[in-house]
């Protein structure tokens, strides 16, 4: 049988024309229950971005060397991390982090950026996973801005170093992380203490701060008065108290207080070396100055052959009475020399150059 035949009929039967009809039918027919039964596609999701401040915590030195401006991590499809500045601080043994990041997220139906499926409030934990390094912190600000709120914070500090730290501080010297300089050393002031091998230095300093909810925070704290600040170079190491904000050593420059100072017991030698117009300097500063010696044999209890009791000069040592006038600070609590309090029966120490000496406190006048 031929397939179509001379009437046009296909197997001599149905017409061609018609059968072509019915398949084009067919066709859209099967289209368009396909197209009612199909899943919708999804829609692209609206995205957004917003800038954030995370608090990453202390962190080993070689996992902070590896922290890099640019740097980007994507929890899932939707949501992209990219840090655009890096804080950094000393923070004991490690380093304090402090990140600035970039955060991609979905907007939610009020408009509110979503990251990782949840909203960026305050106090919620980030992680940072890179090829490099993986880290964990929390959420310390939202709003614009690619980069941290710093500023140079100048502070006075005060410690007590080894003689040969405290020779090794010098204006100039910088404290470096990874490369970074986070403090400069502006100016530095030392005294002698009671022990030969240990000097009280005041630091003034200029800190790399970053403003946090109002405060200046320096290696995780607010630059406050009292705080303690740890600063680290190749030749030495500073873990002072903050004793001002602001200003410089400006040591000795407050007021000068005229004090009585007395020393039991010297060897007639010792008592020969002191003069009227020794003095202590400090920074270019006079901070203390003798202007009077008064010496006399310290007294001695005998026992005579007669079994009598007298009294009469040691034959060696002296007593020494010193008057000076030292450069203090007046506070709420009274004159502070050397930062310690100055008041009746307290022990000072005053390098004079060929001598030092360790004296207590008699009296302090105007």
């Amino acid at each position: 049988m031929e397939l179509i035949d001379d009437d046009g009929d296909l197997f001599g039967v149905v017409n061609v024309v018609d059968a072509l009809v019915v398949l084009l039918i067919l066709a859209v027919g099967v289209a368009g229950v396909a197209l009612v039964f199909s899943d919708d596609p999804e829609p692209e999701p609206d995205l957004d971005s917003t800038h954030a401040t995370i608090e990453m915590g202390p962190q080993p030195a070689y996992v902070v060397e590896a922290i890099n401006e640019g740097d980007t991590y994507s929890p899932n499809d939707v949501s992209t991390m990219t840090v655009t500045d890096v804080h950094l601080t000393p923070r004991g043994s490690n380093i304090g982090v402090t990140l600035r990041v970039e955060l991609e997220g979905e907007l939610d139906g009020d408009g509110s950026i979503a990251y990782d499926g949840a909203p960026l409030r305050l106090g919620r934990s980030l992680a940072l996973n890179t090829d490099r390094y993986q880290l964990d912190g929390r959420i310390r600000g939202v709003g614009e801005g690619d980069a941290l709120e710093r500023e140079e914070t100048t502070v006075v500090l005060r410690d007590t170093l080894s003689t040969a730290d405290a020779e090794d501080v010098s204006p100039g010297d910088e404290v470096r992380i990874a490369g970074r300089t986070v403090a400069t050393i502006e100016n530095v002031t030392q005294f002698a203490t009671n022990d030969p091998d240990r000097r009280r230095v005041f630091v003034a300093a200029t800190l790399r701060t970053h403003r946090q909810g109002g405060d200046q925070r320096f290696g995780g704290s607010p630059v406050r008065r009292g705080q303690n600040v740890r600063l680290s170079t190749a030749d030495y190491t500073i873990d002072g108290r903050i004793e001002r904000v602001g200003g410089d050593l400006q040591v000795g420059s407050a007021s000068t207080r005229t004090v009585t100072l007395r020393m039991d017991d010297v060897r007639d030698d010792m008592a020969d070396a002191l003069d009227p117009g020794m003095a202590e300097e400090a920074g270019g500063d006079t901070v203390a100055r003798v202007t009077a010696v008064d010496t006399r044999p310290s007294l001695i209890i005998a026992t005579g052959d007669n079994g009598t009791v007298n009294v009469v000069d040691h034959p060696v040592d002296r007593e020494v009475t010193l008057t000076t006038e030292l450069q203090v600070r007046e506070t709420v609590s009274g004159p502070r020399f050397k930062g310690d309090p100055l008041r009746q029966g307290e022990t000072v120490t005053l390098d004079l150059g060929t001598v030092t000496v360790r004296a207590t406190v008699v009296n302090v006048s105007g």
